[in-house]
């Protein structure tokens, strides 16, 4: 089965959209996002970059606007552009194809997270380090590359999900707009909770530390991955594609 998925990831990677220069800017949109998160951001933070809890901000952010166009191109543009029936045709199994498409995005949403991280640490050290060598802590060095997988993970099977059932790419990125404006108002949160759910949650937070607070993001990550991906498994139906 691992041959097929990698078969099925570099059919995936020659046709990437992103690559090609569509999907709204292409390369160049891509370069601009990670020069604003990987290199301004840092000179403009100074140490604090390093220091802070900021890196694990842009592991969590960058995934989303680097799996949102690929996911919804995954099953809707194949659609669009009359090369889904080739691919059911194969003789590929549909797990193969479900999770080739899948770690295709993981893989180029979390390297680009990487590199952003790179770029962010080696921006600091460059023009902030003064000729000392400033390093992330552990806890962030570990936690913010395992939070960008997960999330890149997560993102891109839920958005693989929404493009099996959409008509058309459109369709489907607007749909993934939907699910991450209502991500991005999760933290609003905040402002109607009981100010005294508010405290105790900051007085775990004091108890545990940034270490506790990723590693309880890493655990809930990876439960939500394995759930979310079972479900895209079971989605993926070659016989009700071919139907449709």
């Amino acid at each position: 089965m691992m041959r097929d998925v990698l078969t099925v990831m570099w059919k995936e990677w020659r046709d990437m959209p992103i690559l090609r220069g569509g999907l709204k800017g292409g390369i160049v949109g891509q370069v601009i996002f990670i020069g604003i998160l990987g290199v301004f951001l840092p000179y403009t933070t100074g140490r604090e970059f390093v220091t802070s809890g900021m890196t694990v901000f842009i592991a969590a952010w960058g995934p989303f606007v680097m799996t949102m166009s690929l996911s919804a191109d995954a099953f809707a543009g194949e659609r669009e552009r009359h090369t889904l029936e080739s691919l059911l045709a194969s003789r590929l199994s549909d797990r193969a194809i479900m999770f080739g498409k899948i770690g295709t995005i993981v893989c180029y949403a979390w390297g680009l997270t990487i590199l952003m991280l790179l770029l962010g640490l080696a921006t600091v050290n460059i023009v902030h380090g003064h000729g000392k060598l400033l390093m992330y802590p552990t806890a962030i060095a570990i936690g913010s590359p395992l939070i960008a997988l997960l999330i890149s993970t997560l993102l891109s099977s839920l958005g693989v999900i929404v493009s099996l059932k959409a008509a058309t790419v459109r369709q489907a990125a607007q749909t993934l707009s939907l699910i991450f404006v209502l991500v991005i108002l999760v933290p609003m949160l905040g402002m109607v909770l009981p100010k005294a759910w508010i405290a105790r949650l900051w007085n775990w937070v004091g108890r545990v530390g940034l270490s506790g607070v990723i590693a309880t993001v890493v655990g809930v990550l990876f439960i939500l991955d394995v759930v979310v991906l079972a479900i895209a498994a079971a989605k993926f139906k070659r016989s009700r594609l071919i139907l449709e």
